[in-house]
Parts: C-alpha cells; structure tokens; sequence
C-alpha cells in the first residue's frame, strides 16, 4: 500500500520546495532548509525555562520543564543529515521533548559536516553527556536518570554516543531514544529500494554520508554507523520510532532486533502512514505526529 494522498502531498511538496542538497550544497541547502522552516506555522510549546549556554565549548540550549528537582536529563542531538539544522530547527521538539517527559533537555549545538567531518559531532555530543553528568548538582538534575536522543543523524550520533559510553568513560545511560535513525552507510536494505525518496531518498543520504565520512574506514567505524558494531549487550533501554514509508527503515528495525537478541529493553514501533522526518512536521500537518510523541514521550518517561 502506497502513501495516502495527503502524506504524498506532504512528500512531494517538500521535494518541490527546493533542489536536493547535493545539487545546492551545503550552504545552499541550509538556507533552503532555514527558508522552508520560516514558511510554516510551528506551534512550540511554553516551557518553565529555556536558556542558551555553552556547555565543554559546545553551544546548547537547555530546556527545564515546571516540577521537582533533581529530574532527568536528556542530551538531544538534531538531525539534518550531519549537515543541516541547528538548535533552531529542532526548538519544538525540545519543548515537547521537555514538557511530556518532565526531563530537562539539553539541545546540542554540534559541529557540522562537512566542515568538521566524523567524529566530530559526536565528538561534541558525547563532551555534552559528559558536562550534563558533572554539572548535575548545578543543573538540578539526576545523572543516574540520563538519556541521550536525537532523530535521524541526530539518532545516528545518539546511538553512537551510547556505545561509546558503554566502551569505557561513561557516562552511565538510563535510555536512548532514536527517532528514525541512521545507522549505516551500505544503503541496500529493501526498504532503500521500496521508500527511495519518502522524505529523503538515496542520492541525498549518499550525499550526506559523503560530507560526514566519506573515509570507506570511517564508514566501517561502529561510532560512524553503529549498525556495524560488533555486539550490542550492555547499552542502555531504548526506545525507538520508525517510519513506515522511509528508506532507513529496515536498518532501524535490524537494530532493534539485534538490541532485544542482545538483552536490551527495546521498544519499537513503525508509524503507519508516515515518512524520514515527520516527526519535525507541525503535528495539524500529519496526525500520526502527535501519536508518535506521546507514545515515545511516555516510553522514555517510564525509563527515566
């Protein structure tokens, strides 16, 4: 079954918007992507505190919700293809992050391909985790009650996070949450060949994995696509969403087959209907939106 009409339009109009990234380039295609936002109407959320700070050198936005201290914390990283967005693009999701966990979230402003390639950003990710850990007395918050998040590449950088905690160093993770993941470079799941251009399509992530790590032996690295590690027992609950009509959808399910075979609590859902990033949508845009975060929200509240 194909995408309803209404979802298609949504695909197809967002297609139509601009040119793919590998034909603007990467300034080209963040202004696109800036100029696309600046046209819709977002609904963001009112949450008790939102400030911006640096945290280890690496910019952030730290958004506390109303309730009793010390609460969870959860370090999210945006996506955008390792190239694209900001703290900006992702300041919704934060808020709705923040109010329907009761956890403070802290948005991470990493550095971007591809003028600072892999391992960079999750490089800044994981300095972050290790701020939010030691500052957790002044940031009100419980670090054994810290989760690491992010969607897309920003999923493909928590997961990464995750076995690099876990490899030594810390720190300790209550969960991750990996909404629609990327988390390897072979691109020849079936799901490449039957969603190709569901809101992102293959020459656009070969383009992506091309200014984030175009090192055929980066690609191999387990912290550049953590589908590519050996063993995944011993890393943290994690709650994962999939999109029905995307082309990472299969490596995302693999890897929460491989977690659950490996011992990890893992929950996972594919949304019907939906496609790579509806998630970033204005929730009257999609109805499933909505479906999606109190579902994920509630899972990673209960582990936290």
């Amino acid at each position: 079954m194909p995408l309803s009409p209404q979802s298609q339009a949504i695909v197809d109009a967002i297609r139509a918007a601009a040119p793919p990234p590998q034909v603007l380039g990467p300034a080209g295609a963040r202004q696109a992507s800036d100029d696309r936002r600046a046209g819709q109407v977002r609904v963001v959320e009112d949450v008790a505190v939102v400030r911006n700070t640096t945290a280890a050198g690496v910019p952030v936005r730290l958004y506390r919700p109303a309730g009793p201290t010390p609460m969870p914390a959860v370090v999210f990283a945006h996506g955008g293809g390792w190239v694209l967005c900001d703290l900006d693009s992702h300041d919704p999701m934060c808020r709705i992050l923040a109010n329907r966990t009761g956890a403070a979230v802290v948005s991470v402003g990493y550095r971007r391909a591809p003028e600072d390639r892999f391992p960079a950003a999750l490089d800044d990710v994981s300095a972050v985790l290790h701020w939010v850990a030691a500052s957790a007395g002044q940031l009100g918050v419980d670090p054994a009650r810290l989760a690491v998040a992010g969607d897309s590449a920003g999923g493909n950088l928590a997961a990464a996070a995750a076995l690099r905690a876990r490899a030594g160093g810390g720190p300790a993770l209550a969960a991750q949450l990996l909404l629609y993941p990327v988390l390897d470079a072979a691109m020849d799941t079936g799901s490449y060949r039957d969603c190709d251009g569901c809101g992102v399509d293959s020459a656009s992530m070969a383009w992506y994995w091309d200014q984030y790590a175009p090192d055929p032996a980066a690609r191999a690295d387990p912290l550049a696509a953590p589908a590519r590690a050996e063993r995944l027992d011993g890393l943290p609950p994690a709650v994962i969403a999939v999109a029905e009509y995307d082309p990472l959808r299969d490596e995302a399910l693999a890897y929460a087959a491989r977690l659950r075979a490996s011992g990890v609590p893992t929950f996972v859902r594919t949304y019907p209907d939906s496609f790579h990033g509806f998630m970033s949508l204005p929730s009257p845009m999609h109805p499933v939106v909505d479906e999606a975060f109190d579902e994920v929200t509630a899972e990673l509240r209960r582990l936290l």
